[in-house]
């Protein structure tokens, strides 16, 4: 595998999944006081779903994905933190634009907690617009969609 191919990932990239994972997030756990949601995800369950797609070897990043009725959710984005910049999270966002077309999906959905205020600039420059602002218990969300031509 090229480190340029997006795979669904199988039993043998949980543990890498976790640890991506756990890269891409654990600078977060200071700045919004508690865990992001996606480090304490059942990681093994999330793959044997067939809603984790992986890149790289070994995995650098990944996106996790679950189909909806009239849109695709991506629950999870991770790129590990010495490949970010380097076209990875790019490469998962158009693979989440084609896999939803695939699907005959019109929308994609996200939301990034509102103290992640880097995802905040990531995801318009992709077509994503803010749909609302809204706090779900302890988590400040910021949720975006993207509507497919």
């Amino acid at each position: 595998m090229t480190n340029e191919e997006i795979r669904l990932a199988g039993a043998a990239d949980v543990p890498a999944v976790k640890a991506v994972t756990d890269a891409a997030y654990q600078h977060y756990v200071e700045r919004i006081g508690q865990v992001p949601q996606p480090m304490e995800r059942d990681h093994a369950a999330t793959v044997a779903e067939g809603r984790v797609f992986v890149t790289g070897d070994p995995v650098v990043g990944l996106v996790v994905v679950e189909v909806r009725a009239d849109h695709l959710y991506v629950d999870n984005i991770a790129v590990r933190p010495d490949a970010q910049g380097t076209g990875v999270g790019r490469r998962l966002l158009h693979f989440v634009d084609a896999h939803t077309r695939a699907l005959g999906l019109p929308e994609i959905r996200l939301y990034t907690n509102a103290m992640m205020w880097e995802n905040q600039k990531i995801y318009p420059k992709y077509g994503y617009e803010v749909v609302e602002r809204r706090v779900d218990g302890p988590y400040d969300r910021v949720h975006y969609r993207k509507r497919l031509e």
